[in-house]
């Protein structure tokens, strides 16, 4: 395992520099760039250390069964119906709340509507794979066809709606995860 480009990624992933990393760890930047470039390596105690910063632990870090997952099939789709709302929800990828954004599709039988969901931080996408909805967003209300996108800041209360005799699908990606 190459500790230094790992403890690299995680700081990336974290926004961190070399520097704030440092700072937080009670380290110089001297010796963060030293071990990410695999000059040094830490003690124990000073990898404990960097690895709290990083929102991990050693247990995680050293954890290689766990691979990276780019393909995504139809066996690890979650689906959930909701039908007191008309609709349901499908995660396409599995454990997304853990990631930067979270894709689902979204079946709104005529009438249906989604989970309202109240302010927060974050956006929100949306492809009309097919039918037309309504995107309910504070007071206000936008009308989108089949072929069409919506985008917007999460800072409104917000839910979708089907008010046509058609059903609609939608590709949905919040991110920060919020569904």
């Amino acid at each position: 395992m190459d500790i230094g480009s790992k403890l690299k990624s995680l700081r990336n992933l974290n926004g961190l520099t070399q520097e704030e990393l440092a700072t937080r760890a009670d380290l110089t930047k001297g010796f963060i760039s030293q071990i990410e470039r695999d000059l040094t390596s830490p003690s124990i105690a000073t990898l404990v250390d960097i690895l709290e910063v990083l929102g991990t632990n050693i247990q995680e870090f050293f954890n290689e069964s766990e691979k990276t997952k780019f393909v995504y099939t139809k066996d690890d789709i979650v689906t959930s119906e909701n039908e007191k709302l008309g609709h349901t929800i499908e995660w396409l990828i599995s454990n997304a709340q853990k990631n930067s954004m979270e894709p689902i599709k979204i079946t709104l039988e005529p009438g249906g509507t989604s989970n309202s969901e109240k302010p927060h931080e974050g956006e929100e996408f949306g492809y009309l794979l097919s039918g037309s909805i309504y995107v309910c967003l504070g007071k206000s209300k936008y009308r989108v066809n089949e072929g069409e996108s919506f985008y917007f800041k999460s800072d409104k209360e917000h839910y979708l709606k089907n008010s046509f005799k058609k059903e609609a699908v939608i590709l949905w990606v919040s991110s920060p995860p919020t569904f």
